[in-house]
């Protein structure tokens, strides 16, 4: 029997990745503060996102009176002195009344007329479709917003602190929305602009070209954000592993995540990391030393952690037993599902470790749960090795109408003699 053929179907379920860093766009009004903060997912953010922005906007209330904090200090643009007319102020305070009081679609139609009205001066018009665009994000609308966006930059209105951060905005809700290309360009402008040097706008521009498959040049824009800073985030530190992985370089991957999970070994995320790029390097021992631990301490708490443990043992000679043990954890914890996957990585993991017994009732399980009549054949070849003929006939007949690519081995237990 072929034990690599048998192993391969059980191993394609459970793959190991890198965690990927999402991106979280941030609420960014005309002359006020932008943020780069991290990853999380967008639909959870459009509710939370408003009533931030409205609570800080109410706290500068009068921004004429306040002293601001240049965001872009080394800016090569110069700032309009552009201010709302008498008339475009009191459309402009319709506009924020409605969106204040969450009544988004009233607030983007008044933004509408004041973008469509050419006499409305660049200010105006900027600060109408930088309110838009917030209406169409949290409306889930992204390209409207991008559109808005787009706008509120062409018409040039703001000063530097909204002008960027609609720029920003602009650049992530590309990047969210795998415009890659768009997105990188929009990076590259406000990078030439703004010369920040700010980790946190790095590292969205290292995301764009990790998602470009350019892991060299990401590589060195994570470095430089990551590189010296104490605060560097444990998801920019993942990005960087994964762009080594992804060029080649698993050592520098390796090492990277040694110095993280060290750094907290409590942290399972960080631990799975480790897991994963000695698995990039194909230190399948390491691998499973980690992952050990994490189950030793009462980490593997979901479905994909007891996979990614049985399949690396799966990957080493003469560790199927060990294979076979995480398994059986797995299902009387109730954590590992009972399907396919499962029962045929249990029944391999039990034939090659010579349990055979154990072997075909793992097989009678999964065999049902095929697709096809392998599964069935498999079990018919481990009566066979039992002894139990007439068992492994009918399992063969089983697999003949169930389907098989080569029946050939099926039809040459069906001619067994014996019952």
């Amino acid at each position: 029997m072929n034990a690599p053929l048998l192993r391969r179907r059980a191993l394609a379920a459970a793959l190991v990745a890198f965690v990927s860093t999402s991106v979280a766009v941030p609420a960014a009004f005309a002359q006020s503060d932008e943020t780069g903060e991290g990853s999380s997912a967008r639909s959870s953010r459009g509710a939370s996102a408003a009533r931030e922005a409205r609570e800080q906007r109410s706290a500068r209330s009068n921004r004429e009176q306040t002293k601001k904090v240049e965001n872009y200090p080394e800016a090569t643009r110069k700032a309009p002195e552009a201010r709302a007319s008498a008339k475009g102020a009191a459309r402009l305070q319709k506009m924020m009344k409605a969106y204040d009081g969450a009544k988004g679609p009233e607030a983007r139609a008044i933004a509408d007329e004041i973008i469509g009205d050419d006499k409305a001066n660049a200010y105006e018009r900027a600060f109408a479709a930088q309110i838009a665009a917030q209406v169409a994000y949290e409306a889930d609308d992204a390209n409207a917003a991008i559109g808005y966006l787009n706008q509120a930059l062409a018409f040039d209105g703001l000063d530097n602190n909204g002008h960027y951060g609609a720029m920003l905005m602009l650049a992530q809700l590309q990047l969210q929305n795998e415009k890659y290309t768009e997105a990188l360009a929009t990076f590259d402008r406000f990078f030439s602009e703004t010369r920040s040097a700010k980790p946190e706008h790095l590292v969205l521009k290292g995301n764009a070209l990790y998602r470009l498959e350019r892991y060299p040049e990401a590589i060195t824009v994570l470095r430089q954000a990551i590189d010296g800073n104490p605060e560097a985030r444990a998801d920019w530190q993942q990005l960087l592993m994964a762009a080594y992985a992804e060029s080649g370089q698993a050592a520098e991957a390796v090492k990277l995540a040694e110095a993280v999970a060290a750094k907290t070994p409590n942290d399972k995320r960080a631990q799975l990391n480790l897991s994963a790029t000695y698995l990039q390097s194909n230190n399948y021992a390491k691998a499973a030393e980690v992952l050990e631990r994490l189950r030793a301490a009462g980490q593997l708490t979901e479905d994909r952690d007891y996979r990614q443990l049985y399949s690396v043992y799966l990957n080493i000679e003469g560790k199927e037993r060990q294979a076979a043990a995480v398994i059986d954890e797995g299902l009387q914890k109730g954590v590992l599902k009972g399907d396919f996957n499962t029962y045929l990585a249990l029944a391999q993991s039990y034939y090659f470790s010579e349990q055979m017994d154990k072997a075909i009732d793992a097989y009678q399980k999964a065999a049902p749960l095929d697709d096809d009549g392998e599964t069935y054949l498999n079990l018919a070849r481990a009566l066979w090795a039992a002894n139990r003929i007439g068992e492994a006939k009918q399992a063969a007949q089983q697999a003949i109408a169930k389907g098989l690519k080569k029946p050939d081995d099926a039809k040459r237990i069906l001619a067994l003699p014996g019952k």
